[in-house]
């Protein structure tokens, strides 16, 4: 889904596009790029970040953070599970690397100064691994491994969805729902996000953690994900330029024999009905930003 969601993200936004929620923090006088630039210096700034730090990012995206990371003067590291994402940010001379945190060996990546995740946690559990009641064992193998890559004192950044009001049960999705409702949101969501399943409450990961790394600080994202996905829906950086309106339409073209698969017409569903936004605005899922320190 990545692949071909993030060739339009791309477009439109430029290079090293962020597709993850800004930092308005309650200012959404800002312009779009100023929020994702202030959500940087914010995540930095937590890191305790020095000129020449190493930091690690898991799920670095295309590379707005391991971008910024070099214009700070630090070394960034990113991991990716996208083809497509890797080979962009490699052509942008970032070290990103098609990697899974999950069988990386600490010894052979080295020590970092830091390590971020932004918009990755909510994907490293499944529907099925969290029916198999292994979520909390996934969460404490990450945080074991960011531990093992940090020295002591060295602080790690999380910047995930988690469940809102109430941990939903999956049984109960349905693409046969009353459109509108929660069922059938969460339905068209679990086919735009396959595999991933958020973690029950920032509490959850604080309890998680807590074997390696002491909690430090959070701060939430609700609201400020809700603007990021309506500034997301103006697509006018694509129709006022004729060679980006060439690509968006070559790139609609591309997409067509996806129409024969059911999985892709429910994943356009997601986008038509805004179903991301009605998710925040409903509060079926919420938005933290967390600080950890390791012990």
């Amino acid at each position: 889904m990545y692949d071909w969601v993030d060739y339009f993200h791309v477009l439109r936004l430029g290079d090293y596009a962020d597709f993850t929620c800004a930092l308005f923090d309650g200012d959404f006088s800002k312009t779009l790029n100023q929020a994702q630039k202030d959500k940087h210096e914010y995540v930095l700034g937590g890191l305790h970040f020095k000129a020449g730090d190493r930091i690690l990012d898991i799920g670095c995206g295309w590379g707005p953070m391991l971008n910024y990371i070099r214009e700070r003067g630090g070394k960034g590291v990113g991991f990716t599970l996208s083809s497509a994402q890797n080979k962009y940010n490699v052509s942008k001379g970032l070290d990103s690397r098609l990697q899974d945190y999950k069988t990386v060996k600490p010894q052979d990546v080295g020590q970092f100064d830091g390590v971020v995740s932004i918009g990755a946690l909510e994907h490293f559990c499944s529907i099925e691994d969290f029916k198999a009641g292994k979520q909390e064992e996934i969460y404490k193998n990450f945080f074991k491994f960011c531990s093992d890559v940090l020295p002591k004192g060295g602080r790690l950044y999380l910047h995930m969805m988690i469940w809102g009001k109430k941990v939903p049960n999956p049984d109960s999705f349905s693409l046969n729902a009353p459109e509108g409702s929660e069922e059938k949101i969460m339905a068209r969501t679990i086919k735009f996000y396959p595999g991933s399943w958020l973690p029950a409450s920032k509490e959850q990961l604080i309890k998680c953690a807590e074997p390696y790394f002491n909690f430090i600080s959070t701060k939430n994202g609700r609201l400020d994900y809700i603007e990021t996905l309506k500034r997301w829906g103006d697509w006018s950086s694509i129709w006022g330029s004729p060679i980006k309106t060439f690509k968006a339409l070559w790139g609609y073209i591309k997409l067509l024999p996806k129409l024969f698969d059911p999985n892709f017409r429910t994943q356009l569903a997601f986008l038509r009905h805004s179903d991301q936004s009605a998710i925040f605005k409903k509060e079926i899922f919420t938005h933290e930003r967390m600080f950890f320190e390791k012990k």
